[in-house]
């Protein structure tokens, strides 16, 4: 699916056409910083029910959020350097005990991730528009 974002309220079109195909447990968010990452996922929190405030977990590296449907853990993958580290958070209890596990920056671990089901978000900032891709 392929989406373009113009204004901060077109993140819901967004929401509303992923959550009915939304099949996997992990959702890997890739784009540049300030790409929109976060900004959809307060979307998709508060679609999923939840009344939670959502934040960058930039600094705390996974925020856990409650939903209707189960917790969601949302990771933000930049600071961490390799493998090893991603492992030393835990990440792979989190995956066994979630309803879904959104995770930014992902590149570090995704190798990790073969022969799991996964779906990608890809957000491109052009400048003017962002240019959605999620498979």
């Amino acid at each position: 699916m392929q989406f373009t974002i113009h204004t901060i309220e077109d993140w819901q079109e967004v929401v509303d056409s992923i959550l009915p195909e939304l099949k996997h447990h992990i959702l890997l968010l890739k784009g540049n910083l300030g790409a929109g990452k976060t900004t959809f996922t307060q979307f998709l929190l508060k679609n999923l029910g939840s009344t939670d405030e959502v934040n960058s977990p930039t600094y705390s590296i996974v925020n856990e959020y409650n939903t209707s449907k189960g917790k969601v853990y949302h990771f933000d993958l930049y600071r961490l350097k390799n493998i090893g580290e991603v492992y030393d958070i835990g990440i792979e209890e989190y995956l066994d005990n979630s309803f879904l596990c959104i995770i930014e920056w992902p590149e570090v671990y995704e190798e990790e991730l073969y022969g799991l089901n996964y779906h990608t978000m890809s957000i491109m900032n052009t400048g003017e528009n962002r240019e959605v891709s999620f498979e």
